[in-house]
């Protein structure tokens, strides 16, 4: 069996972070003829629930980068790789250094999820807190809530890329963490960072899946710094005309802007799907 597997934002899903109708033609299409397809996303399961619905995503998923895969059938995570209470207090000093706000995802019993977050510092956190309350369909809530049974899959930033900058340098010492930065949608000249345990990557989840499914190739899309692991495994990897110019070079080939049905299109083409 061949896998296909696809980022979301900035690849699979169009500017308005929506399946249009043509991809979502397509996925129909690749399941009438058994062509096996998940994905691998930055996003938690509740924020891409709503976008896949509907869509055959019928094998597991990865999500957080890698941090956990949701299998559909068991309604239950298979696989997590969470912080560690050394690691937390390490990454929330760094970030509240640059006197920027950290936001905490966590997974707690009963399979709840939930957002953490100390007072916000300005109009741009606050309308974060906002958005992630409003895409994940998940409580946001102030730190000192926090449960101590609480597992913590990540902790996200947004702020000047000085400030963004600085923090990922200064998590470089610590041997298990990661964190992949990017030019944040929110706001024009800032920067968003997201750091989690680097036991999870999309790379790591991507071969695991491979040997539970037994795939015998992987065929990935993606545009960010974090889809680079899953990169190096697969077997072809394709950008999307808008990727980072890092994932471009590693990539196999470089296809169609994800705002114009890119990765759609070559599918159909490569395929022999009808056009």
């Amino acid at each position: 069996m061949d896998l296909l597997v696809f980022d979301l934002d900035g690849t699979l899903l169009n500017r308005q972070s929506e399946i249009s109708p043509y991809t979502r033609d397509t996925l129909r299409l690749l399941a009438e003829r058994g062509i096996a397809y998940t994905v691998a996303t930055g996003r938690t399961l509740h924020a891409s629930r709503d976008v896949l619905a509907g869509h055959g995503f019928q094998l597991p998923q990865i999500y957080k980068n890698g941090v956990v895969i949701w299998q559909p059938d068991l309604e239950d995570y298979s696989h997590t790789a969470f912080l560690t209470q050394e690691e937390i207090q390490h990454v929330l000093e760094a970030v509240l250094a640059r006197e920027v706000t950290p936001f905490v995802f966590t997974l707690e019993p009963g399979n709840r999820h939930a957002i953490y977050h100390p007072p916000v510092q300005n109009s741009v956190e606050e309308h974060l807190a906002q958005e992630f309350g409003k895409r994940s369909d998940v409580p946001v809530l102030p730190i000192a809530q926090l449960p101590a049974n609480a597992d913590i899959t990540n902790i996200s930033a947004l702020g000047e890329p000085g400030a963004i900058d600085t923090i990922a340098a200064a998590i470089l010492d610590e041997a298990n963490l990661v964190a992949y930065c990017g030019t944040a949608i929110e706001g024009r000249g800032l920067k968003w960072i997201d750091i989690h345990h680097s036991d999870a990557s999309k790379g790591g989840a991507v071969s695991r899946l491979k040997e539970e499914l037994g795939v015998k190739r992987v065929v990935c899309f993606g545009d960010g710094e974090n889809d680079l692991s899953m990169f190096q495994l697969a077997d072809e990897c394709y950008a999307p005309d808008n990727a980072d110019a890092a994932v471009k070079t590693a990539a196999s080939a470089v296809i169609g802007h994800h705002d114009e049905d890119g990765i759609a299109r070559f599918l159909r083409e490569r395929f022999e799907l009808p056009l």
